[in-house]
């Protein structure tokens, strides 16, 4: 084979360049071995010129801009303290002033609103209190009406007629003597008895505001015990009238009294509220 006959081998030496160019790590390996650079110059040569990120362009930004804010708020506090420096002694007395009186102003505002929050407090605590006497004063009349239902101490009476010699106006006498004794409610055989309330005989009955009611004749009464039993048996009362007509009388005395039979309220028709 001939020195001029071409070979693949012979081809790619050809192709290939005779030397190759440096890698950045053999360029810096070429700059730091260079003669006569000091250490100094080197460093100037690797950091000139800059490889910034775009991170670090972000960073110095905001650095750049917090420092320009805080140098424009020290230099406007300068200012005022210059001008305050500056200012004659005529000036900085209505300053003074001027701070006094709005520190007044400031503070009466305050009072006033404080005045305010005590006049609604006590506006509020006021009808509160109304509020409640009128619930009061409610119940009360609806006791007093049959209404409502009431408990309290008091007495239990019953009245055995087997001969039924009892008639209504000796259940009357024994209503009005209850009443008499500071009776507060007073219930017979589940009637309610209330201001209107009228007794009739009904054939061997009696009637309570139209309610037939028969012997044995049970009477719930709330009030003082101590007032209401002894006015019962005073001495030609209602317990010997009744015991003349040979019926038998009891009556005991308790703590708890309970009067749940109740009236309808009834409208007016003709009577109305007026003011005051």
């Amino acid at each position: 084979m001939s020195e001029q006959e071409e070979t693949p081998g012979n081809r790619l030496r050809k192709e290939l360049p005779e030397e190759l160019p440096e890698t950045p790590s053999e360029e810096a390996e070429t700059t730091a071995s260079e003669p006569g650079l000091t250490g100094r110059q080197r460093l100037v040569k690797g950091l000139w010129p800059p490889r910034a990120t775009r991170a670090q362009l972000i960073v110095a930004v905001l650095l750049f801009g917090l420092g320009f804010g805080l140098a424009v708020q020290v230099a406007s506090n300068s200012d005022s303290d210059s001008a305050l420096r500056g200012a004659r002694q005529e000036d900085l007395v209505r300053i003074l002033d001027e701070l006094g009186d709005r520190t007044q102003r400031l503070q009466d505002e305050k009072q006033g609103l404080e005045n305010q929050r005590d006049e609604l407090e006590n506006s509020s605590d006021q009808a509160e209190e109304a509020r409640k006497q009128t619930v009061e004063k409610e119940r009360q009349l609806g006791i007093l009406a049959g209404t409502v239902a009431a408990q309290g101490p008091g007495i239990t009476m019953t009245i055995d007629d087997t001969r039924g010699a009892v008639e209504a106006d000796m259940l009357l006498d024994a209503i009005q003597e209850l009443r008499a004794a500071g009776a507060e409610a007073i219930q017979v055989n589940g009637v309610r008895v209330v201001a209107n309330t009228f007794l009739s005989d009904s054939g061997k009955s009696v009637s309570v505001d139209g309610n037939k009611i028969t012997a044995p004749f049970r009477f719930k009464v709330i009030g003082n015990p101590q007032d209401l039993e002894p006015a019962l048996n005073i001495p030609g009362g209602v317990v010997q009238t009744l015991e003349k007509e040979q019926a038998t009388v009891t009556v005991e005395r308790s703590d708890k009294i309970v009067v749940d039979a109740l009236r309808a309220a009834k409208r007016p028709d003709y009577a109305r509220s007026s003011p005051r």
